[in-house]
Formats: C-alpha cells, sequence, structure tokens
C-alpha cells in the first residue's frame, strides 16, 4: 500500500515539475525563433525566412536610383484647306495661290516611364518604347531633381532588345544601383519591382520569380529578342524601364511589359534579364549599336501539320528553314529550304525565337556548327556567321507611321493591327488583320523589311501594296498626302 502511495506521489510530484519547467523551454524557445526571424536578412537566399525588414532594406536602397522619365515629343496636325465650288474656282485659286494658309501646326505629348541609374556619373537604362521618338527628353530624380534638354543625353537605343540606355551630364555624383547576374535568378525567389506605375513614383510592389526564359510574347513592337523573366510582382503602365532586384539589393532585371486584358496589373509581368541589358549597354557605349551574329535564313515553327505533310518523325524537335536570304552567310553553306535545324553549336532548338537569340548572342566571324535533318538523316553544317544588317532607324519608323498603319510581325508575317482614321491606309480600303505581302514588288518576310521599304518609297506619291485577306490576295495603291 505504502509502494502504491509512494509511486502515485512521484508521478504527481514529476508531472508538476514537468508542468513549471515546460512554459520555460516554450518561451526560451519561441524568444530564441522570434530572435533569429527578427535579424535583417539581406543575403538574397531564397532558404532563409524572410520578413518586412529585407523588403524595406532593399526599397531604402533602391529607390534613390530609381527615375521619372517625361518625354515630349512635337508631331505634325495637317489643318484642312480651302476647297472652291464655283465657276470662278480657277480665279480664286490663283487670287490665293500666294496667301499664308495653315498646313499644320506642333501639338506637344508627354509619356511616362521609369529608368534605373547604374553608375555615379548618370547613365541610366530604360526600355527603347518609354522614350522612342520623343525629341524631349526630362529625367526627375527621387528628391525631386530634374534634369531636361541638353541635360539628357540619348548614348544609344536597340528596339531589337527594347533596350535605351540614356546619361544625365551632371558633376553631381549620383546614386546608383548595383547590377546583379540574372543567370543565378531562381524561379520561387522574391523579387521587388519599383518605378512610377501611373505616374506614382517611388512606388514599390513585390512578388516571386515565376518562370525563367520567356520567348514568344506577342507585344506590340517587339522585342524581337526575348528571353524575359516572368515575375508575379505587380507591374502596371509607368513600371516599364524601372528595375526588378532581388533582395541583395541588385537589379537582376528590366520592367518592360505586362500580359493583361485590361490595361492593368494581373500578376503576370516581364522583365529583361540584366545580363543581356549588360551586353548591349556595352556596345552601345563603345559603337553607338548592337553588333550581333548574322545568319540569313528565314524560319517557321515545326508544327505537327507540318510534319505530317512532310513526312518527319513525330518525336523531331526543331525550327524549318523557309527560305535563304541571297548572299548572305547561310548561302554560302550547304543550308537548303525546308531543312529541319535541330542544334546551334550543340544545344537542341525548340523554336524560332528560341534560335534567333542564339545566332545574334554569338559574335560575328564565328564559326558555328548546325545539326540539320534533312531527306531522313542528321547532318552537321558549319557556317561562318555574318554581322547582323544595322537596324533600321527610329526616324524611318516614326515616318513609316505617317499612312496611319500600326503593324506587328507574327508567324504568317507583318499583320495589320490598327487603322488610323482618316489615314492614307484607310482611305486606299487596308483593313485589320491584312498579311502586307509586298510593298512595290518587293517582299516583306519581318516587320523590318516593312520599315526599310517604306523609307526606301516614301518619295512616292503612290505606292503599291500587296495584302493577303483572307484567301484572296489584293493590289492596293495607297496615295501618301502632301
Amino acid at each position: 500500500m505504502r509502494r502504491n502511495i509512494l509511486i502515485i506521489g512521484l508521478c504527481v510530484l514529476t508531472f508538476s515539475l514537468g508542468f513549471l519547467i515546460s512554459p520555460l523551454k516554450t518561451k526560451e524557445k519561441n524568444s530564441l525563433y522570434a530572435q533569429k526571424v527578427s535579424e535583417p536578412i539581406f543575403e538574397g537566399k531564397t532558404n532563409l525566412p524572410v520578413n518586412s525588414n529585407s523588403f524595406v532594406e532593399v526599397a531604402e536602397r533602391i529607390i534613390p536610383t530609381v527615375v521619372n522619365i517625361s518625354a515630349e515629343k512635337s508631331i505634325k496636325i495637317r489643318t484642312p484647306t480651302f476647297e472652291f465650288f464655283s465657276p470662278f474656282e480657277e480665279f480664286f485659286r490663283e487670287f490665293f495661290k500666294d496667301f499664308p494658309l495653315p498646313k499644320e501646326f506642333r501639338e506637344k505629348i508627354r509619356t511616362l516611364g521609369s529608368g534605373v541609374i547604374i553608375s555615379e556619373n548618370g547613365y541610366v537604362i530604360t526600355n527603347n518604347h518609354v522614350i522612342e521618338g520623343y525629341d524631349k527628353l526630362i529625367i526627375t530624380l527621387s528628391d525631386g531633381t530634374k534634369f531636361k534638354e541638353k541635360e539628357v543625353k540619348i548614348i544609344g537605343r536597340d528596339p531589337k532588345t527594347d533596350i535605351a540606355l540614356l546619361k544625365i551630364e551632371t558633376k553631381k555624383k549620383l546614386p546608383y544601383a548595383p547590377l546583379g547576374n540574372s543567370d543565378e535568378v531562381r524561379i520561387g525567389e522574391w523579387v521587388m519591382a519599383v518605378g512610377n506605375p501611373f505616374g506614382l513614383s517611388g512606388t514599390v510592389t513585390v512578388g516571386v520569380i515565376s518562370a525563367k526564359h520567356r520567348t514568344g510574347i506577342d507585344l506590340y513592337g517587339g522585342p524581337t529578342y526575348q528571353d524575359f523573366i516572368q515575375t508575379d510582382a505587380a507591374i502596371n503602365p509607368g513600371n516599364s524601364g524601372g528595375p526588378l532586384v532581388n533582395l541583395k539589393g541588385e537589379v537582376i532585371g528590366i520592367n518592360t511589359a505586362i500580359k493583361t486584358t485590361s490595361g492593368g496589373n494581373i500578376g503576370i509581368g516581364f522583365a529583361i534579364p540584366i545580363n543581356l541589358v549588360k551586353r548591349v549597354k556595352e556596345d552601345l557605349l563603345k559603337k553607338g549599336k548592337v553588333v550581333r551574329g548574322y545568319l540569313g535564313i528565314y524560319l517557321q515553327e515545326l508544327t505537327e501539320e507540318l510534319k505530317e505533310s512532310m513526312d518527319l518523325p513525330k518525336d523531331l524537335e526543331g525550327v524549318v528553314i523557309r527560305d535563304i536570304i541571297p548572299n548572305s552567310p547561310a548561302s554560302k553553306a550547304d543550308l537548303k529550304s525546308g531543312d529541319i535545324i535541330l542544334k546551334f553549336q550543340g544545344k537542341k532548338v525548340k523554336s524560332v525565337d528560341e534560335l534567333r537569340f542564339m545566332v545574334a548572342e554569338t559574335p560575328p566571324k564565328t564559326k558555328v556548327e548546325l545539326e540539320i535533318y534533312r531527306d531522313g538523316k542528321i547532318r552537321k553544317v558549319e557556317v561562318v556567321l555574318g554581322e547582323m544588317p544595322e537596324e533600321v532607324s527610329q526616324i524611318k519608323r516614326e515616318e513609316a507611321l505617317e499612312i496611319g498603319l500600326k503593324v506587328k510581325e507574327t508567324k504568317e508575317g507583318v499583320v495589320v493591327e490598327e487603322v488610323e482614321a482618316n489615314s492614307p491606309a484607310e482611305e486606299a480600303g487596308i483593313q485589320v488583320g491584312d498579311v502586307i505581302l509586298e510593298i512595290q514588288k518587293e517582299k516583306i518576310n519581318n516587320i523590318d523589311d516593312y520599315y526599310r521599304l517604306l523609307e526606301k518609297f516614301k518619295e512616292r506619291k503612290s505606292i503599291l501594296f500587296k495584302i493577303k485577306r483572307g484567301d484572296e490576295v489584293y493590289l492596293i495603291p495607297l496615295r501618301i498626302k502632301e
């Protein structure tokens, strides 16, 4: 009996001590955890917990380096001239021929975008589409300091990647953002987007990296070479050109576009990887343009329908050569229309965009090896890359818009996306959805051909367009207004 009472007593004592000690242990454990979490974590490592201090420190470091870009442009707006309806029409025309009638006036329009300072002496990275076609730029720092006209210089722009390099001319040392390594970016990593959405300066949004190496994104005006970082950090109009940064406070991308049906953010944004930006920046600094490798072929995707019609293996992956440009590097090699390109320099080719990017990133005069599929056999072909012909200048593109067409490059070719009211294009009968095949009997294979030919024939009073509408082909003369 005593033994049983002793055992019960010991159990009660043990339970009581455990009850008293366990809160102390729990309190100690919770205290250590709170201390660990509250320590600022700024290494940008995705395997560590993140708290608000991380984002606060990144924002404090980056916001002073982000600028607001205002751009002004002068455009011509034509006003109606006198029309004469009377038996004395010729008399009135002769009488008023030297009368100074207003035919046009100039109106200023503005746009807003973002940029990021990348050096203390004032170099700024932004998107080409932010400053495209504008003849006056105003850069405003986060503290309200403004630089304009001669204080802002355009060093160079690259429409193919949608990157532009500006320079603030000042003796003052400016705050700048360090550039990271976008090749090290991991899916799921925390990032912050900084910019001026809707003109609201110094706005930050937070999200994660959703995907890498996104290509084939249908964006008006390009860019042609795409290798986007995708993020769910909110990117809205006005964020373009601003930085996407990691938790080290390093720029890993330049915010460029959103995928939306409403015009606002829906959690799918795209940024140009900073490693690509670095390469473009160096070329713009040293040469004023971007030097790219050039193969000289027209490509199209290898679809299931093409595989069936060409009697190709179903598991074949690659892209199809649909045509070869005369006097190009490809024309001097053993390549033919209908060849399937499987690999470029040992790397598998899965899409047209991917191959274009591979070629463009390879320096001219490099001997490259292509693995192709032809007549049931795999072959290896060597080609010495040339230098891609110089880009069509922005002035030419601006002049092309005078006919009232907005076009985009798709897998079909150059397609009309918008027709301006009361424009030469509308009066000629060109419609949205028309595929432009030729201008003045010269073939159009891509958007560069379109702008080049419009520039070439801009002095004509009438330009002949060959277009495809549905299953029908039409010849349309387009008269240029004087």
